[in-house]
């Protein structure tokens, strides 16, 4: 665990991402808010890595598809606390990255637009011996929960499901119309049916629950 005395001048964090501007751009971003990077890593050999860093904690870049820094987070056996940053665009593999973090002691979960000061609060959350999920997150991974249990309230229409793909696609209204080629006027209109028929109170939402229901095609 990160000696909460330590925290801010010399607890020394190992940083993680495939993308070497990921990588550069995270290290900048901890150093100018006060914290000490000891390395910057790829993470293809991430056991090899954190055995030869002897750093305090993890900070990891998931990437904007966050399964093979998935892989490779499950194969981990280190006490380090984590703090995982993922993109709000990866919604449908938020459960599995949390159960790969979950074999930690202590985990933060983050979405990649977080500034400076709550990425700073987490490290002194993981500290103090705590877990964090970012609220936006943790409100997603309740709607997954709940779409494996609640039925949809009623069937969706062949256009219904064609938008859906647009949606989980993470496209505009307006490049949806494109698309399929309708207004953006009935683009909309569906989008508010499919939100309804899910109980989803959001766009991101609704992909959610119709991932979990098998509606989309990944």
């Amino acid at each position: 665990m990160i000696d909460t005395k330590r925290l801010d001048a010399e607890a020394q964090l190992l940083v993680v991402a495939d993308n070497l501007l990921a990588r550069a751009g995270l290290t900048a971003l901890l150093e100018e808010s006060g914290c000490s990077v000891l390395a910057q890593v790829d993470g293809a050999d991430l056991q090899a890595d954190i055995d030869r860093s002897q750093a305090d904690a993890l900070i990891i870049d998931m990437g904007w598809d966050s399964s093979d820094m998935r892989k490779r987070l499950s194969g981990i056996e280190s006490d380090l606390p984590v703090l995982a940053i993922v993109s709000e665009d990866d919604f449908s593999s938020l459960a599995a990255l949390l159960k790969s973090l979950r074999i930690f002691p202590q985990f933060a979960l983050l979405l990649r637009e977080s500034n400076p000061d709550t990425i700073v609060a987490a490290l002194d959350a993981l500290a103090a011996g705590l877990s964090v999920i970012e609220p936006q997150l943790s409100a997603l991974l309740d709607a997954s929960g709940r779409a494996t249990e609640d039925p949809m309230l009623s069937p969706m229409t062949a256009r219904e499901q064609e938008v859906l793909q647009q949606l989980a696609r993470g496209l505009t209204n307006r490049a949806i119309a494109l698309e399929l080629g309708i207004t953006q006027h009935t683009v909309k209109f569906h989008v508010n049916a499919i939100m309804s028929k899910l109980d989803a109170q959001s766009r991101t939402e609704a992909v959610v629950r119709a991932t979990q229901l098998g509606l989309i095609a990944l």
